[in-house]
């Protein structure tokens, strides 16, 4: 029997679902929107995709999204919504990142037939997905690197985002560490700028994680953004590697599939994920792309770290969809495999939002990343780390911040300063 990758898409439309449903299988596969010269019984027994289940949902009077194709044809509502899925042949497709891609969140957005179309989840053979890369490092290989047995992973982000030198950045870096951060990252937006360049600014942060571990024995893991072309990733990961660091971020919308999967095979660095540009994809509830379906993409790239933001956080999305987020990155692709990935939460993360991540994700296999959260804490950054610990310990002893606050200062500060903010 033919192997099959299967997809789960939302979709509304004015049509009857079923023809809907046919139309997304045949453009994604052997067809067009009629059939054509050569496409015989047995090629589409071979090569077409398969409707396997429709499953209705509600209708609404007004379209999620304008259609001239429908309004030419005078087309109007109700417009149903439905939730279907979709088996592709792997033979149409191999172990082809962006080929797969294509295949199931292609030019499925621009059907005429649909008014709001939304790729959910994938559902890969074990075979099939043994065929692309496993993390390097994961969740296992980053508490190894950073000597975190047990306990959240602690970490921050360059404060200010852009504007500080190499030699800047690595007093910052020196001054993080000796706080006692187990991660720094760079932000997106700051990869290899005229006034920091990545050839100065690698060198300089390392000699200061260096002279850390030297001092401590503690590794503290820094997270370069090397987001470039792929050539010029690739020698970034190389002076990574030279000057003693363990991980690289990357921009994954940015750079694309097969700049990280070529980045992936030519390096043992943990690979962070920054999924920075998601929500064009992900904010409209009849548009785009999941989480579910999208981290799963980005797993077969290699990564080893998936941003999934953070609850009562900054940004627009739902606590519910964060958590999801998150377990979907606990979650093996197969059965299975081990493949699961460091979910990293950050944005607008403090001492304060600690215990809404304990009771959510019942489990500590994270980086709970906060910037202004350690950097903006009135008594400084090592006393912004340690408010975050003292949160982290009473929410897994059960105790309420408040109680715990009473015998940790630096938590009690933390909760005067940043709960009205």
């Amino acid at each position: 029997m033919t192997e099959r990758i299967r997809a789960t898409y939302l979709v509304e439309t004015p049509l009857a679902p079923a023809e809907v449903a046919e139309v997304m299988a045949g453009e994604q596969s052997c067809g067009t929107f009629t059939r054509v010269e050569g496409e015989t019984d047995a090629l589409r027994e071979r090569a077409r995709a398969v409707v396997e289940q429709i499953r209705p949902l509600d209708s609404v009077a007004e379209p999620a999204l304008p259609n001239a194709w429908l309004q030419r044809k005078g087309i109007g509502g109700p417009y149903r919504r439905f939730e279907v899925r979709i088996a592709f042949p792997v033979d149409n497709i191999g172990a082809n990142l962006p080929t797969l891609a294509a295949t199931v969140a292609g030019n499925l957005y621009d059907l005429g037939e649909a008014t709001g179309l939304r790729l959910e989840s994938l559902t890969l053979p074990a075979a099939y997905r043994a065929r692309f890369a496993f993390p390097a490092q994961g969740i296992a290989g980053t508490r190894r690197l950073t000597g975190v047995d047990q306990g959240a992973m602690v970490g921050t982000i360059h404060k200010p985002n852009v504007g500080m030198s190499s030699r800047e950045t690595a007093a910052l870096v020196a001054r993080l560490c000796a706080a006692g951060v187990d991660f720094i990252k760079d932000d997106e937006v700051c990869a290899d700028p005229a006034h920091a360049p990545l050839a100065e600014r690698v060198p300089a942060v390392m000699a200061a994680v260096r002279a850390h571990q030297e001092r401590t024995g503690k590794h503290v893991m820094v997270a370069f953004n090397i987001s470039d072309e792929t050539e010029a990733m690739l020698r970034h990961a190389e002076l990574i590697e030279r000057e003693g660091g363990s991980c690289a971020m990357v921009s994954l919308n940015w750079c694309g599939f097969s700049a990280v999967q070529t980045l992936r095979r030519h390096t043992r660095l943990a690979l962070h994920g920054h999924r920075n540009g998601y929500g064009a994809m992900s904010r409209h509830p009849l548009l785009g792309i999941g989480f579910g379906a999208y981290q799963a993409l980005w797993r077969l790239a290699g990564v080893d770290h998936m941003h999934v933001h953070g609850l009562q956080g900054k940004f627009a999305q739902h606590d519910e969809e964060v958590i999801e987020s998150a377990r979907a990155c606990y979650t093996p692709l197969t059965s299975g495999a081990d493949d699961a990935v460091l979910p990293a939460f950050s944005s607008g993360q403090w001492a304060g939002t600690v215990p809404a991540t304990w009771n959510a994700i019942g489990r500590d296999d994270l980086l709970f990343m906060a910037g202004g959260g350690i950097l903006a804490h009135p008594g400084g950054a090592a006393a912004g780390v340690t408010s975050l610990r003292q949160a982290w310990a009473a929410v897994r002893a059960g105790t309420s911040l408040q109680d715990a606050a009473q015998e940790a200062p630096e938590l009690a500060a933390a909760l005067q300063f940043f709960s009205n903010r």
